[in-house]
This record gives structure tokens, C-alpha cells and sequence, in this order.
């Protein structure tokens, strides 16, 4: 079977479900339903081992999305990596890949949760090296590392819920609470929660992830594995205490912020995305933290559509300006690729929050909700800073690719000839158009009608205006090359470089290791313990066999001699 007739069987496969997977969550959400479906897989002296699976409006509404996205993406991919001879395991990379996250999402049981989790983890893995260089290498291990540190509190969840007589989490959410327990519990699935969704301090692998191709960061940052983290978080989020949900809300503001005050120093394209997904991920988890379980799922479904679109808009640009990722190489795209262009901005537009667009229904009712809410001016002043930041690197963005003269070879051939990245592209940007009013009226019963003051009512405004002010100051002065920057050098390398996380979670934590392992193999492996272990044991048995064969050589004289010695013994005695 041909590459091209397997990403097409996949497209419509996975397209199909999505929709059914989607008519079937309406029904739900009309109805009030849910369906716990609980399937024994065997019984071994009568203790059954039984599958459960939770199919209500979230998740299936959740596993439509996952689907229609990674149907897109496949029907991109087929384009994107026609060079690539082993398109086949490629493919099926990804469908393990979004078969792990059907597991986590359906599953109300930490035993299936860890199945989809670890099954993420491993294939993550695998398609971060895809490419096979040291870069690649060095990501996926940080990446596979950093998870794994999730992976073992997950695992001591799971024994810690032994003493509620079930890992069916869904039943104790509500009658153990107060229990110390799950306090435990919580503490340890807020940490997993941290380490997929890369909050600090674990914010380090997400940039890194980016050695993977294009198509597989435009499902991991849109719908999968960053989101899952959120998405286990949501679930079990009427069983946090609030001293948990207050170091919840400080870790994921800071995060908020610190990405987005990185993005605007950082040059690779992808980064910048992948920076602007770790914002997004610390705003879904800061209103989480604050009780807001629904919006925090709201915004989690309308980020997934604008940012699988603005990683497909920046595979096109980078796979016709022939694989270069610095965004100070380009510009003047929007003449040269009008139709990548408009895809690229509206979804740069849905990440500031453009009205009417998917990310202003979702992101400017969590504001306003962080408005009413009883936040300190220290917490309330990091959102909205971190909102103009979004703003600022997304129009410093548009600067850089989409304005002023073309700045590569004239050897890169620039076209949109590529019609299933087009079309992958083209369903993407309807939904990054509508999905955010749909979403809306599907999910919030109730709207939210909320009363402010006129001056916090304009707050989003004024920050998305200043946002784009110091967006092309910071554009203007890169291009004049101005030196004063020079002057506070460190301090573009702090906020450059994600507050030195990268720094610390690699060379901080392997350099004493290796150095006490340098140090113990030249002073006790090759100094003293060898010289006086294998050496010297080696000289002594050297001094020995020749003292045995020095006697076998001189046999007849060594008796002569000791019979000599022996009379000479007696007759003095």
C-alpha cells in the first residue's frame, strides 16, 4: 500500500470519529448524561482485572477535537515528509501516539491513565529523536528524563490509593477530601500534572521538544501530550486543598510570564510557538488553581485549534525557505505566500485574543474572571503583563516574517503548491475562526455576565495596545542594530534564556555527577586503589611465579642448598 492511499485511509478514519465522537458528546451535554462502562478483561481466582472507561461530554467532546486535529496533521504530514522513506513508521508513530492519549482521556482509573501517560512518554520519545542527530538525542532525553519524574508520582499515587480500596479515582473526589490521604494524593498528581504541561521548575524540555518534525509539535503542543497534564489536572481538581491550589496558581502565573518575557528574545521560529504554548499552559493552569475548572477545559479546546494552525503556517514557511528556522532570514512573506500568511496571522490573532476569534472567548473571559476574583495585585498584575507579552512577540513575530523585504537565498523556492498542507491548513483556520463561539455555546450553560468597573473592563485592551507598542520598538531596535542593549546584556540573557531552567535542568544537575565520576576514576579507579589493588596484586603473583620458576629451574641446587643449610642447623644445635 502507497504512502499517499495510508495518510488518506487515516484522514478519513480519524475524521469520522472525530465527528461521531462529536455528535455523540452533544448528545451528552443535551441529555446530562454519562456512560460508565466497566469491562472485565479476565478473572483469576475470582478477582477480576477490569477495564473502565468514562465516557461523558468532556472527554468525548475532548477526543473529537484530539482526532480532528491529528486527522489534519496527518493529511499535512503526507506533504510535509514526502522525503522521508519511512513515512509508514512515521504515521504510525503518531496513531500510538494519539491512541495513548484516547487512553488518558477516557479513563476514570489511575492503572489505564498510567497506560495512556507512560505510552506517551515512550512515543513522545521516539518521535522527538525521529530525525536522528545529537540535537535530537540530547531533546528526547531531556524530554523522556523530565517526564519521568511525573511517571514516579503517578506511580506512588497509584499506591497510595490502595487505602481507598480502588483506583477508580472518580469515586472519592467528593467524600474524601478532608482525608489526609488524598491530600497525598493530590500533591502527587499536581506534581505529575506540573511535569507534562512543563510548569516550573520542569519548563526546560518543552523548547526542546522542538527537534521533532513540524507536524508531530503541531499535535504535541495543540491537543496531546502538554495538554495532558491540564486535562488530568481538570479532572481531579475538586479534591485539591487550597494551600495546593495556591502553589499551583504561583507556579503557573510565574510560568505564564517567564515564557512569554523569554519569547520576545528568542530567533527560532519554533521556539517562539513552543514559548507561546508554555504561556498558554501556565494561563489554563492559573485559572484552574482559582477553581475555574470549566474555562481552564474551554481554553484548553480553542488553544488547540489556533496553535495546531500556527504550528502547520510555520512548517509551510520553514519547508519553503529550505529548513531555515531563524525568523531574522525571512520577511516579506505575505507578498511571496499570501495564503500561509492569512493562516499565520489569524491564528497569531486568536493568540492575543482578537474579538470574535477562538482565543478571545475562552482568554478574555478568563481575565475578566481573574478581574472579580480576590487576587493579590501581585498575581492580578503577572496576567495581564503576561497577556501583553503575548501580544508583544506575536507582532514582533508578524515583523520579522510577514513585513519589510525577503532576507534569504533567492535560491529557496517560495510556494503553496502543497495542496494537502493547504487543505490540512485551510479546515484548521475555520475552526480557529468559529470553534470559539461554538465552544462557547456549548459548554458554558449558563454565560457568564460579568459586572466591572469601566477601567478593569478596558484592562485587555490597553495591555494588547501596549503589547503592540513594545512588539515593533523591540523590532525597530533590532534592526538598527542598537548597542545600548548592550548595557543590561545579562539581563536579555536571564529573560532570554528562561531564567537559565535549560541551564540548570542539564549542566546543573549532570555536571557534579560526571565530575565526581571523573574524579573517582583518576584518583581511586587509575591512582591509589589501583595501585594498591589490581597492580599491586599483579606485581605480587608476578614476584611470586618467578620465585616458583626460579625453584623449578634450580631444583637439584635448591636441595643441595637446603640440605646443606639443614646439617649446618643440626650439628649447631
Amino acid at each position: 500500500m502507497s504512502n499517499l492511499s495510508l495518510c488518506y485511509i487515516w484522514f478519513y478514519l480519524l475524521f469520522i470519529f472525530s465527528v461521531l465522537s462529536f455528535m455523540i458528546s452533544l448528545h451528552l451535554i443535551m441529555n446530562d448524561l454519562m456512560y460508565f462502562i466497566e469491562w472485565e478483561i479476565v478473572s483469576i481466582n475470582s478477582t477480576p482485572i477490569v477495564m473502565t472507561l468514562l465516557l461523558d461530554w468532556m472527554s468525548l467532546l475532548f477526543m473529537s477535537f484530539v482526532m480532528l486535529i491529528s486527522s489534519l496533521v496527518i493529511l499535512y504530514s503526507e506533504d510535509y515528509m514526502s522525503g522521508d522513506v519511512t513515512l509508514n513508521r512515521f504515521i504510525m508513530l503518531v496513531l500510538m501516539f494519539v491512541l495513548s492519549m484516547m487512553f488518558l482521556i477516557i479513563s476514570p482509573n489511575l492503572i489505564s491513565i498510567l497506560l495512556g501517560w507512560d505510552g506517551l512518554g515512550l512515543v513522545s520519545y521516539c518521535l522527538v529523536i525521529y530525525y536522528q542527530n545529537v540535537k535530537s538525542y540530547n531533546a528526547g532525553m531531556l524530554t523522556a528524563l523530565s517526564n519521568r519524574v511525573g511517571d514516579v508520582a503517578l506511580l506512588m499515587a497509584i499506591a497510595w490509593m490502595i487505602n481507598f480500596g480502588s483506583w477508580n479515582y472518580v469515586f472519592y473526589l467528593d467524600c474524601l477530601t478532608e482525608s489526609v490521604e488524598m491530600e497525598i494524593i493530590s500533591l502527587l498528581v499536581i506534581l505529575a500534572g506540573m511535569t507534562k504541561s512543563a510548569q516550573i521548575p520542569f519548563s526546560a524540555w518543552l523548547p526542546a521538544a522542538m527537534a521533532a518534525p513540524t507536524p508531530v509539535s503541531a499535535l504535541v503542543h495543540s491537543s496531546t501530550l502538554v495538554t495532558a497534564g491540564v486535562y488530568l489536572l481538570i479532572r481531579f481538581s475538586k479534591a485539591f486543598p487550597e494551600w495546593l491550589m495556591s502553589i499551583l496558581l504561583v507556579m503557573s502565573v510565574l510560568t505564564m510570564f517567564m515564557s512569554g518575557l523569554g519569547a520576545n528574545f528568542e530567533y527560532d521560529l519554533k521556539k517562539i510557538i513552543a514559548l507561546s504554548t508554555l504561556s498558554q499552559l501556565g494561563l489554563m493552569m492559573g485559572i484552574l488553581s482559582m477553581g475555574f475548572h470549566d474555562l481552564a477545559f474551554f481554553h484548553l479546546l480553542t488553544h488547540a485549534l489556533f496553535k495546531a494552525l500556527l504550528f502547520m503556517c510555520a512548517g509551510m514557511v520553514i519547508h519553503s525557505v529550505g529548513n531555515f528556522q531563524d525568523i531574522r532570514f525571512m520577511g516579506g512573506l505575505s507578498m511571496l505566500m499570501p495564503f500561509t500568511s492569512s493562516c499565520f496571522m489569524i491564528s497569531n490573532f486568536a493568540l492575543c485574543g482578537m474579538p470574535f476569534l477562538a482565543g478571545f472567548y475562552s482568554k478574555d473571559l478568563i481575565l475578566e474572571v481573574v478581574s472579580l476574583s480576590n487576587l493579590s495585585m501581585f498575581m492580578y498584575m503577572l496576567y495581564f503583563i503576561s497577556t501583553g507579552l503575548t501580544v508583544c512577540y506575536s507582532f514582533r513575530l508578524f515583523y520579522y516574517t510577514l513585513w519589510g523585504d525577503y532576507n534569504m537565498t533567492p535560491l529557496c523556492k517560495l510556494s503553496e503548491e502543497s495542496w494537502m498542507m493547504v487543505y490540512g491548513m485551510l479546515g484548521l483556520m475555520i475552526f480557529a475562526i468559529m470553534g470559539g463561539s461554538l465552544l462557547s455555546w456549548l459548554i458554558l450553560a449558563t454565560p457568564y455576565c460579568i459586572y466591572l468597573p469601566i477601567y478593569m473592563k478596558v484592562m485587555p485592551i490597553v495591555v494588547s495596545i501596549m503589547g503592540v507598542w513594545m512588539g515593533s520598538i523591540l523590532f525597530k531596535y533590532a534592526l538598527n542594530y542598537n548597542f545600548s542593549w548592550f548595557k543590561i546584556y545579562k539581563l536579555i540573557m536571564f529573560a532570554g534564556s528562561m531564567w537559565f531552567l535549560p541551564l540548570i535542568f542539564t549542566k546543573g544537575v549532570s555536571l557534579k555527577p560526571l565530575e565526581y565520576g571523573y574524579n573517582s576514576m583518576k584518583y581511586l579507579d587509575l591512582g591509589w586503589s589501583e595501585y594498591f589493588g589490581a597492580q599491586n596484586l599483579n606485581y605480587i603473583f608476578m614476584k611470586l611465579s618467578g620465585l616458583n620458576q626460579w625453584f623449578q629451574v634450580n631444583e637439584l641446587k635448591s636441595y643441595l642448598v637446603i640440605f646443606f643449610f639443614m646439617v649446618v642447623f643440626y650439628m649447631l644445635m
